[in-house]
C-alpha cells in the first residue's frame, strides 16, 4: 500500500510540474494578447458602445495589455481604449469603450488587442453590429 501511494504521489507530482511548464511555455511563445469576447450595443446615430474581453498570459507592471481597438475589415479604426495598468489576478478581464462611431455601410467590426512591447496582433475578434443587415 505505501508503494502504491508512492507511485501515485510521483504520477501526482509530475503532472503538475508538466502542466505548469506548458502552461509557462505556452505564455513565454504567445507574443501578443488575444480577443476572446466582446459585444456591442448601438448608443446613438452610428454609434456604438462595446464590451471586450482580452487575455493576456503575462500581465505584471513590467508587461501588460495596454490597449485594445475597434476597426473595419480593411484597417480603418474608429476607436481606441487605453488600458493603464495590468490586470495581474484578472484574466481575461473585459473593459469597455463608449460612444464608437461606426459608418453606416460597415456591418461588421474587427477588435484587435496590444501588447505594451509588440503593439498591435493576437487573436481579433469580428463582431457582427446589431440593428446592421448583414
Amino acid at each position: 500500500m505505501k508503494r502504491r501511494n508512492a507511485v501515485l504521489s510521483i504520477i501526482f507530482f509530475s503532472a503538475l510540474v508538466f502542466f505548469g511548464q506548458s502552461q509557462t511555455v505556452q505564455a513565454a511563445e504567445q507574443k501578443y494578447p488575444d480577443v476572446v469576447g466582446a459585444s456591442a450595443r448601438p448608443s446613438g446615430a452610428n454609434r456604438y458602445d462595446f464590451d471586450v474581453t482580452v487575455s493576456s498570459p503575462y500581465d505584471t507592471p513590467d508587461r501588460y495589455a495596454d490597449a485594445f481597438r475597434v476597426m473595419s475589415r480593411d484597417g480603418r479604426v474608429f476607436g481606441e481604449r487605453k488600458l493603464w495598468h495590468d490586470h495581474a489576478g484578472e484574466q481575461p478581464f473585459t473593459r469597455d469603450l463608449y460612444g464608437v462611431t461606426i459608418p453606416s455601410d460597415i456591418n461588421v467590426v474587427v477588435i484587435q488587442s496590444r501588447d505594451q512591447k509588440y503593439g498591435y496582433g493576437g487573436k481579433t475578434f469580428e463582431l457582427a453590429l446589431p440593428g446592421r443587415k448583414q
